[in-house]
């Protein structure tokens, strides 16, 4: 198995996402486009990145210089145990009130009030158990 945000892991999450209506589908229906990193909480940079236009990644890989629209952080640990046993809403909500889950950049709060983005949001740590 790829190490989770290598450039490897990172272009297995694109192909799931892509291949996903519940998640690339819901997203192009809003024209979302996004560069949203993932990393670990006690890195200043993330990991991984990707840049999703019109709902579908069209890059997956190390950051380069994106802009990032959102960042998410979490502890090793954290991101391993979601990858057994993907969190819904509620785990995340406590996650992200504790401090386990952690916005360095994007609003936590606005995303997921808006049904059109929390369900996708939900969707994608699913399927980054997959990968």
């Amino acid at each position: 198995m790829a190490e989770i945000f290598s450039e490897e892991w990172m272009g297995r999450f694109q192909k799931l996402w892509n291949d996903d209506p519940e998640l690339a589908g819901e997203l192009e229906k809003i024209g979302f486009n996004s560069a949203i990193g993932y990393g670990f909480a006690e890195d200043d940079a993330p990991t991984g990145v990707i840049v999703v236009e019109n709902g579908k990644v069209t890059y997956a890989g190390v950051p380069g210089d994106q802009e990032l629209n959102w960042d998410l952080r979490c502890k090793k640990p954290q991101w391993e145990a979601w990858l057994k046993k993907p969190p819904g809403m509620m785990k995340l909500g406590m996650a992200y009130t504790s401090g386990k889950l952690k916005f360095a950049v994007g609003d936590y709060g606005a995303m997921v009030k808006d049904p059109r983005m929390a369900g996708p949001f939900i969707k994608s740590f699913s399927l980054m158990a997959k990968v």
